[in-house]
C-alpha cells in the first residue's frame, strides 16, 4: 500500500500487575509484539475472538489503558510518537474515538452538546445519521440504544478527524443502520481518514473494509485484504481459515478449543494446540510477520 501511514504500531505489549496468594505480584501480558498500521483513505478491520486484545489495542492508542495496565513498544501517529503530550492535543479532535460501550457519554449532558457547540454541525451531523432534531435535546437516558450509538458515532466524527477508532460501532443498530454506518465510515475513509474498526460482525465489515487484521491470544496472526475473505484458499493463516469456515455464510463449522488465557502464553505460535498442521518448530521460539501473497502471517506453513 502506497497511501501514508497515519498510525503506526511496532513492537506493542500491554500487561497487566496482578497479586496471587500473599504477596507475590506477577505480570499478566494480554498483548505481546503486536505490530500494525492504518493508512490514510482505508477501513482497517480488527477482528478476533472474545478477549484476543482488540479493544486493549483502541485503550493503548489513546493512552487510556487502566493504571494497572503497562504499555511497551512504540506507537506513532503521522511520524511523530503519540506520547502523552501529543495525545492531549489530538484527542477528541484529530484523533477520535467511537467507544463500546454507551455509557461514554455523560448523564448530564443533552445529546446535542456533547456532539458539538455549533448548531449548524449538529443539525449536519444528525441527518447524516438519521437523527430528528428533536434528539439534540434529549438526555442520554432518553435514548434507545441504537440512537445513543449513533450519536457516539456523530461525536466522533464531527470534527473532521484524521484517525477514527471505532470499537464496535454497530452492536444494538438494525441491519439498515449498521449498514447506513459502515457507509459514513467508508465516505470518511474516501475522504482522507484512516479508520480502524474493531468489530465482531465480520461479515458486515467485510462490505466496506480494504483490510482486515486477525487477532489472536493478544497478537497478530494475520493480516489480510478484505477481498482474501472472498474464499478460504485466498487466507494464509490456520485461524483465519477456521475463522473462516464458522462464518454463519461459509457452514458456521467452529473449532474446538479456546485461545490461550492471559498469563499462559507461550513461546512460538499460540494457535498450535488448536491447529491441524503443527510441529515441533512451531513452539520452539517467536514466529515473526512474514509477508505472503501480499498479506502478512504468522505462521511457519502459510504458502
Amino acid at each position: 500500500m502506497d497511501k501514508m501511514p497515519i498510525l503506526n504500531i511496532d513492537g506493542l505489549s500491554v500487561s497487566f500487575a496482578a497479586y496471587g496468594k500473599g504477596a507475590g505480584k506477577k505480570e499478566l501480558r494480554v498483548i505481546s509484539n503486536l505490530s500494525i498500521n492504518a493508512h490514510e483513505g482505508e477501513i482497517l478491520a480488527v477482528a478476533g475472538a472474545s478477549g484476543s486484545g482488540k479493544s486493549l489495542l483502541a485503550m493503548a492508542i489513546l493512552g487510556i489503558l487502566p493504571r494497572n495496565a503497562k504499555a511497551e513498544g512504540a506507537i506513532s501517529y503521522k511520524g511523530k510518537a503519540l506520547d502523552e503530550m501529543l495525545l492531549r492535543k489530538l484527542r477528541g479532535r484529530e484523533i477520535a474515538f467511537v467507544p463500546q460501550s454507551v455509557e461514554y457519554l455523560d448523564p448530564m449532558m443533552r445529546a446535542g452538546k456533547q456532539v458539538s457547540g455549533d448548531k449548524s454541525a449538529v443539525e449536519k451531523v444528525f441527518e447524516r445519521y438519521r437523527l430528528d432534531k428533536s434528539v439534540s435535546g434529549m438526555f442520554p437516558f432518553q435514548l434507545s440504544g441504537g440512537m445513543a450509538r449513533r450519536i457516539l458515532c456523530a461525536t466522533a466524527v464531527v470534527g473532521g478527524a484524521n484517525l477514527i477508532i471505532a470499537d464496535e460501532p454497530t452492536p444494538g443498530m438494525s441491519k439498515e443502520l449498521a449498514t447506513r454506518a459502515m457507509k459514513h465510515f467508508r465516505d470518511l475513509a474516501n475522504e482522507g481518514a484512516a479508520v480502524m474498526l474493531i468489530t465482531h460482525d465480520l461479515s458486515l465489515a467485510l462490505g466496506y473494509t480494504d483490510r482486515v487484521a486477525i487477532f489472536y491470544a493478544g497478537t497478530t496472526a494475520e493480516i489480510a485484504f478484505a477481498s482474501d475473505f472472498e474464499c478460504e484458499d485466498k487466507l494464509r493463516h490456520p485461524y483465519t481459515k477456521a475463522l473462516w469456515r464458522a462464518m454463519p455464510e461459509n457452514g458456521f463449522s467452529p473449532i474446538p478449543g479456546s485461545q490461550p488465557l492471559a498469563g499462559k502464553l507461550h513461546q512460538g505460535c499460540l494457535f498450535e494446540a488448536r491447529c491441524d498442521i503443527k510441529t515441533k518448530e512451531c513452539i520452539r521460539g517467536a514466529i515473526k510477520p512474514r509477508v505472503v501473497r501480499g498479506g502478512e502471517v504468522c505462521c511457519l506453513y502459510a504458502t
